[in-house]
């Protein structure tokens, strides 16, 4: 079944490359098409359009689908193109003319809007929840290792003491910069296009502020044009805040990779966690935090693939941005999945300690040294001058004391603002509010 099939029947090679892998990521939108049926229905019921003995009727046979879907139990037959030729098959076989009728005062153009607006909004709520729970973790780490003192680097080059509680308290707290960029996708994504039909509108006096109520949206795309464009866009927008977290977890997993190096020894995993090698029995791979490194550096292409896949289209809807869910949609699981895995793995890490007691690290503390001096009355550049030439004399000397505590240093952590900011950021996403009008609409 087909919405738009007349009297001419495609060429089975077109239907077939058109089509392509869509019904597979249909599936994944099943639930969001009917909620975005059962509001369609009730508006067309508001403004006269359907009888609301049609509505009810359609509703609660809307209802029952989205019970089997909710089941596994849902499934795009053979011979249907999509998920909205699914549905509307159903209704129509089971209610005859009240089926036929849902699809008055709309395009397939909006219902998929509308449809990919929904998952992404349940998606990125999916993430978020995710991500506040290895944020705590890694705060929970965070105080744990807090006088577990590591080398800090730059150019790969030790510079000066760094710690554990810093490490985990910074990953923590670059989670909270992502959620932000997350809200703001959301922002993007919380918007209804319901009723934006092809993408210019409707001759029928539909009511779009009641969908957008139904269906728990802050506010409609108010211009029916821009709706239509606003799709590849909500999507890239979406995308580039997925890339924020994945780069995160794949810099920390980075770090991980090197800590386990037996050159640096910083940190140690249960055997369980890690693999070994074919022909080296003593090997211990840090198989976990490659593969999120590497999945996660492949969702940081994802902005620039769906750029490139929406470049230079004209507005209105073109066939390209069907292939933009075969992308960003499996994105969600394996980030997911990568922030799954580190917390498992950080659930069970054993830090070193006692590094920086190694030789090899006492100039990372000629800072603490020359800062000393500077304490004393000494100008900067002559504490400078002094420290550099013990060094080069090789009669440098130093405490292993570190004295840092202003905020967000070794020794004054700000564990409690951080997390703040987190649950600030998290709030004023208000999935309460949309999760209590979903409910509404589906009981």
């Amino acid at each position: 079944m087909k919405l738009w099939q007349k009297n001419t029947n495609v060429h089975s090679a077109v239907e077939n490359f058109t089509v392509g892998n869509d019904k597979d990521f249909d599936l994944m939108l099943a639930p969001f098409d009917v909620l975005g049926n059962i509001a369609h229905a009730k508006m067309l019921a508001s403004i006269g359009l359907l009888t609301h003995e049609d509505a009810d009727v359609l509703v609660i046979e809307l209802k029952k689908i989205y019970k089997n879907i909710e089941e596994g139990k849902f499934i795009i037959q053979d011979g249907m193109e999509d998920v909205h030729s699914q549905v509307e098959f159903l209704l129509t076989e089971k209610l005859g003319d009240a089926g036929k009728k849902i699809h008055s005062a709309r395009s397939r153009n909006d219902q998929v809007l509308v449809d990919v607006k929904l998952y992404l909004r349940h998606e990125i709520e999916q993430l978020v929840h995710a991500i506040g729970s290895f944020f705590e973790l890694l705060q929970q780490k965070s105080e744990q290792y807090k006088k577990h003192l590591l080398p800090g680097y730059t150019h790969l080059q030790i510079a000066m003491p760094s710690s554990f509680g810093l490490w985990f308290g910074a990953y923590a707290e670059s989670l909270v910069d992502d959620v932000e960029t997350l809200r703001a996708a959301y922002t993007v994504v919380n918007k209804n296009p319901l009723g934006s039909a092809a993408g210019y509108g409707s001759s029928f006096p539909i009511n779009r502020t009641l969908t957008t109520e139904l269906l728990g949206f802050s506010a409609l795309n108010y211009n029916v044009v821009y709706a239509q464009m606003g799709r590849g866009k909500a999507e890239r927008i979406t995308a580039q805040a997925m890339a924020n977290v994945a780069d995160t977890l794949a810099k920390m997993s980075m770090d991980m990779c090197l800590y386990l190096n037996q050159n640096f020894d910083f940190v140690s995993f249960p055997a369980e966690l890690t693999t070994g090698s074919s022909i080296m029995p003593h090997k211990k791979n840090p198989d976990v935090f490659e593969l999120i490194r590497s999945h996660c550096n492949r969702i940081k292409a994802l902005p620039n693939e769906i750029t490139m896949m929406t470049t230079n289209l004209p507005s209105g809807y073109h066939r390209d941005l069907q292939l933009l869910k075969e992308h960003l949609f499996p994105a969600f699981g394996t980030l997911q999945d990568c922030i799954n895995m580190a917390s498992l793995m950080f659930s069970s890490i054993t830090v070193k300690e006692n590094i920086l007691a190694d030789e090899k690290y006492k100039y990372l503390f000629s800072v603490e040294e020359v800062n000393k001096l500077v304490l004393q009355g000494v100008p900067f550049r002559d504490a400078y001058k002094k420290v550099g030439g013990d060094i080069e004399q090789d009669n440098f000397s130093y405490d292993a004391n570190i004295a840092h505590t202003h905020e967000g240093s070794i020794n004054n952590l700000q564990t409690a603002q951080i997390s703040e900011l987190m649950q600030s950021a998290i709030r004023q996403f208000n999935f309460s509010k949309v999760n209590a009008a979903l409910k509404e609409l589906i009981q």
